[in-house]
């Protein structure tokens, strides 16, 4: 019989008091513009209340350290089955945090090196170079050391007694600038670039000695140290109040580079001289994982078969989740949402678990067609072990393996949190919902590409996986660059063209560095517009109308929320009682522009706001954001709260005006539904019509379509990457039978 989770009363952010039923041990896929409220009902109501009750199990000492989950505002939630939330959140940044240690891949591969390496070391923990016994002792295990950069160091154009030396504490007036000018070795002033070398070693290099001729002030017992040994000292090595008190401008003055010890392997010598069939543990590490997988297969011993054996079936499943191009010694802090995403799949697939619930938050994002095959069967494999699978998506390959579709609408924002359809993907496609009038469309190749004027030339590259490139980017039209994930397609345009034309404007997801009380007023600057409407209409001080001044809220400092710990309980978020959650005191509140109060200016949602001001200054930047597709973000909605596909169209918004530039613009789809897709090309189309060149790295097919000009990179990943499949325009990458990107292409407006 059919079991269901049941969803009663769901309310959370703009849900519309839902009731659903969500059947079990299927996979179901949940779509709908962006801000329709599909994150809401999956990830704010299911997999939170799965995540607080499942907390709820453990005691008050563990309790107190695991998130914290409110309760959802739902009425009930029945048949509820253990969550298991595989997010795009990136695995953090922790140097010693690698591919090989977060799939324990390497653990593995350390305890086969300890049973049947030669010479024998040592057992397992011996090859960790998180391991005193097995890290190298200069680096400590991070492969890399920090050194002082000479040339940010010093001013070379001055004397020590004009402040040569620009690390604080060092500067004319300050302290350990005294052991220098004091010590008797240099003329203070003479300028740095007038010094014998003799003089620059002795400045910046010598150990502790001596001093024997010193001035007077030379305190009788101290030992003269170079600069560079001593900032090391005090600075690097030493953790303390110095180094956290510089911490911001020791980063200034430092650089990052490979360990010359053990040359960023991590390990001593002892650990490297150990091996199998003639590599080292370090040597398997620095593979691509289909490399390792070869290797691993070419070992036949039978006192390890079951380790090789467990080996082989996860590196299979990095293989089946489209991460072959990897290497165990990648940190995962340079991993992609995406990436870290699939590396949490990893250990699932070898779970013997079953009856769990897997939500899982847009895993197409960052794969190409080719790729979101392969996650579509990881989706089957779990599911048909007995688990319930919850999607998320936009992507219509993925769309189309649901068992049950569950389509949220029928718009955004307050105009959302409703369930627009329930059916599987056949009726979807027949219904009226903007997501099945998206489906049922027939894409077309851009019929007139633009002429091109003039050309971006990169000439032999061969960074990272590039086979020796050299092509020709056109300039003044929209050229895709395509392919596989780890082809090479960010390596060509964010590393080699970045080198070549540093004017390029990169228009990337990363977060906006802001305070966290940023929001999209005053990070478009029309929130002191704003203030100053509300002063001059009501004869008051502009001051007034900032939640970070005067007018602010008492209580809440102008947050709008009171957060309360109560240890091993959750941290209980309340609105603030005082203000209601306004963010102001009731004085502010009373001022009114045109019947509302600044507080009802904040929550107006971008398309509420282009229908309220008059004012042109305010309305050219909300047109703006209204033609990036986010009519549905609030004018109050803290930055900090934004997807990285949010933050970018915001980026891509205030460029909007400029002309005659060359852009960038990384993946700009991510988290687009298709409907938002149409603007998305209407604002690409609108920067290359004011003269400027568009470059864009993509894998959405919609788009694809609609390039002037496309640059495939192929055939796959990583060492099978790197070199050009295609160039040319649309219509003729699907004649070409080389390019995979061509083949999905082909099947996409065909509709197959």
């Amino acid at each position: 019989m059919k079991s269901y989770i049941k969803v009663s009363g769901a309310r959370e952010k703009n849900l519309k008091n839902i009731n659903i039923m969500i059947p079990k041990k299927e996979i179901t896929v949940f779509t709908g513009v962006s801000g329709s409220g599909k994150s809401s009902l999956v990830f704010d109501t299911i997999a939170a209340e799965s995540q607080r009750q499942l907390n709820e199990t453990y005691t008050s000492f563990i309790r107190n350290r695991m998130p914290h989950y409110g309760t959802p505002n739902i009425d009930k939630i029945e048949n509820l089955s253990v969550s298991f939330i595989v997010n795009q959140k990136k695995l953090g940044n922790n140097a010693r945090s690698t591919v090989g240690t977060i799939t324990d891949i390497y653990s593995l591969l350390r305890l086969l090196f300890s049973r049947i390496g030669k010479p024998f070391i040592g057992y397992s923990d011996v090859f960790s170079f998180n391991n005193p016994l097995g890290m190298c002792e200069y680096c400590e295990g991070l492969g890399k050391i920090q050194v002082i950069d000479i040339e940010k160091l010093l001013d070379k154009n001055k004397s020590l007694n004009e402040g040569a030396i620009r690390f604080p504490t060092f500067e004319p007036g300050g302290w350990r600038l005294t052991r220098y000018i004091h010590s008797g070795f240099f003329d203070n002033n003479k300028k740095i670039k007038d010094y014998s070398a003799k003089e620059l070693e002795l400045l910046l290099y010598s150990e502790k000695i001596k001093v024997k001729n010193p001035n007077p002030k030379w305190h009788k017992t101290s030992l003269y140290e170079g600069l560079i040994p001593r900032i090391e000292r005090s600075f690097l090595k030493k953790e303390d109040g110095e180094k956290i008190r510089y911490k911001k401008k020791i980063e200034q003055f430092v650089m990052t580079q490979d360990c010359p010890h053990c040359n960023g392997t991590r390990l001593n010598d002892k650990v490297l001289s150990c091996k199998i069939k003639g590599k080292n543990i370090s040597d398997c590490s620095n593979m691509q994982i289909n490399e390792l997988l070869n290797f691993i297969k070419s070992i036949h011993n039978t006192i390890s078969i079951t380790i090789i054996s467990e080996l082989l079936n996860r590196i299979q499943h990095m293989i089946s989740i489209g991460l072959d191009y990897l290497s165990l010694n990648r940190e995962t802090s340079t991993l992609s949402g995406g990436e870290s995403q699939r590396i949490k799949m990893i250990s699932q697939l070898g779970s013997s678990l079953t009856d769990l619930t897997y939500i899982f938050d847009e895993p197409s994002i960052g794969l190409h067609p080719h790729d979101i095959k392969k996650i579509n069967e990881i989706m089957k494999l779990l599911r048909d072990k007995g688990n319930t699978v919850l999607i998320v998506e936009h992507d219509p390959d993925m769309i189309k393996i649901a068992d049950y579709i569950i389509d949220m609408g029928p718009k955004s924002g307050i105009d959302g949190g409703e369930i627009v359809y329930q059916g599987n993907f056949e009726g979807l496609k027949t219904s009226d919902t903007l997501t099945g009038k998206c489906l049922a469309n027939l894409p077309k190749i851009k019929s007139f590409p633009r002429s091109t004027k003039g050309w971006l030339s990169i000439k032999n590259a061969t960074m990272h996986n590039l086979k020796n490139i050299s092509i020709d980017i056109p300039k003044g039209v929209m050229t895709v660059v395509t392919g596989v994930a780890g082809s090479g397609k960010s390596t060509l345009v964010n590393g080699i063209l970045s080198q070549l034309y540093p004017e390029t404007v990169f228009i990337d997801q990363k977060r906006i560095q802001a305070s966290k009380r940023s929001n999209i007023a005053t990070f478009t600057g029309i929130f002191d517009i704003i203030r100053k409407l509300f002063a001059k209409n009501n004869n008051v001080n502009a001051s007034l109308f900032s939640f970070n001044s005067k007018g602010a809220c008492p209580n809440c400092k102008g947050l709008g929320v009171t957060y309360t710990d109560l240890a091993f309980m959750d941290t209980m978020v309340t609105v603030c009682e005082k203000c209601h959650g306004n963010r102001y005191t009731e004085e502010v509140l009373n001022y009114n522009l045109r019947g509302k109060n600044i507080a009802d200016i904040l929550k107006m949602t971008i398309k509420e706001a282009l229908e309220f001001f008059q004012e042109k200054e305010i309305i050219n930047v909300l047109k703006r954001l209204s033609d990036v597709g986010i009519t549905y973000i609030t004018l109050g909605q803290p930055l900090s709260t934004l997807s990285g596909g949010e933050l970018q169209r915001i980026k891509i918004a205030s460029e909007l005006e400029n002309k005659g530039n060359i852009y960038v613009l990384d993946e700009p789809s991510t988290g687009l539904h298709m409907a938002d897709m149409k603007k998305l090309i209407d604002v690409m189309n609108h920067l290359v019509d004011k003269d400027s060149t568009l470059i864009v790295i993509e894998h959405n097919l919609d788009i694809i379509c609609q390039a002037d000009w496309i640059i495939d990179i192929g055939p796959y990943a990583g060492e099978n990457g790197g070199k050009i499949m295609f160039s040319g325009v649309p219509k003729d990458l699907i004649k070409c039978s080389e390019s995979l990107t061509g083949k999905y292409l082909k099947k996409y407006i065909n509709k197959e």
